[in-house]
């Protein structure tokens, strides 16, 4: 503190802090984001609950609308166009009537897709959510879980992906456990980025973190961390040792643990340790939270922010989507306001 002036309050530290992130947002435009995962349509239906079913002692809801979204790594995809970057899609869809749609969605958001795969022998995953009075009653999903096995399927995908690459800053690997990932596709995918001098953002789910070795930045949540964890540190509950166990694994730069309330932690390879705290004002969904932490940590870096900062814009997007009800982006205005400390509203 400079000698005669006031000491900032925590609170205006961290605005003054959140603002000097703000530069960042102008380079955006600028960059390209490769994301190759489990693709996904989110279809919303929302009404009015007013009775139970004289069937069964189950609610039943009146449908008011029905939405269709970007989900899994096409949401987060949508998350970079939101942001004024530019995205390139890789993936896994059905030779179906969702699929067709999930195409059209794309188009609109400004989403290339030259690697997006038909697999004849897969339906297009599809998440019905069903709201009523802002709550989700039922979630329903159309999928079958196929591992990706080597043949022409892996080869068009990861040809696509090695089409995309030239260019770009960031390789972002969604993980839903749907079937894109393997040891031996990750192995492909690590080595052509390091090719590329591009930057690995992963998004594991557990059973896959181990084949995402080598990436430059993993983004777990709590309890994933704790579930990869588990039987190789005394106690899941000491999240620093979490952190650093995991980070060893990964052989990384980072480890980034989102912690949901408790905002983030982020763990890098020279043992510093940030603890960010969550910048989100209320929270009604957090479907998709995660699709936006991976996206704006990439665009982050993609933009020259430190890994630090990068995390901390990402935080701050995370808690403005997290107060929309639905799979949700962010726009850049929004994530300006949030960063300056300001309430981002929606036209």
């Amino acid at each position: 503190v400079v000698r005669g002036e006031k000491s900032l309050s925590p609170l205006t530290s961290i605005i003054a802090k959140m603002s000097a992130l703000t530069p960042h947002l102008d380079r955006f435009p600028s960059a390209k984001i490769v994301v190759v995962g489990d693709v996904m349509v989110d279809h919303y239906v929302v009404g009015q609950v007013t009775r139970i079913s004289p069937e069964a002692p189950v609610p039943v809801v009146e449908v008011q609308e029905e939405s269709y979204r970007l989900g899994g790594a096409a949401n987060v995809a949508h998350n970079v166009t939101s942001l004024d970057g530019s995205a390139v899609l890789c993936g896994l869809i059905g030779d179906d009537e969702a699929g067709r749609r999930l195409k059209e969605l794309l188009e609109v958001q400004r989403i290339s897709f030259p690697g997006l795969v038909v697999d004849d022998s897969r339906p297009t995953t599809v998440k019905t959510r069903i709201i009523a009075h802002h709550q989700q009653m039922v979630r329903v999903d159309r999928e079958i879980k196929i591992p990706l096995t080597p043949g022409s399927l892996q080869r068009k995908l990861f040809a696509g992906v090695e089409q995309a690459l030239p260019g770009a800053q960031c390789l972002i690997l969604s993980d839903y456990a749907k079937g894109v990932f393997s040891e031996w596709f990750v192995k492909d995918l690590m080595q052509l980025a390091r090719r590329h001098q591009v930057k690995i953002i992963a998004d594991p789910k557990v059973a896959n973190f181990d084949c995402m070795k080598g990436a430059t930045v993993a983004t777990p949540n709590h309890l994933e961390a704790m579930q990869i964890a588990a039987g190789h540190v005394s106690s899941t509950d000491d999240l620093m040792a979490v952190g650093r166990h995991l980070l060893e694994r990964l052989e990384g730069e980072a480890l980034l643990i989102t912690r949901g309330e408790h905002g983030m932690s982020l763990f890098e390879r020279d043992g510093r340790v940030n603890d960010i705290p969550t910048v989100a004002k209320q929270v009604f969904d957090v479907t998709g939270a995660g699709d936006t932490v991976a996206a704006v940590l990439a665009m982050g870096l993609a933009a020259g922010a430190s890994m630090v900062d990068a995390a901390r814009i990402a935080n701050a997007a995370a808690g403005v989507v997290v107060g929309i009800v639905g799979t949700a982006t962010v726009k850049r205005d929004e994530l300006r306001a949030a960063l300056a400390g300001l309430s981002p509203g929606r036209s």
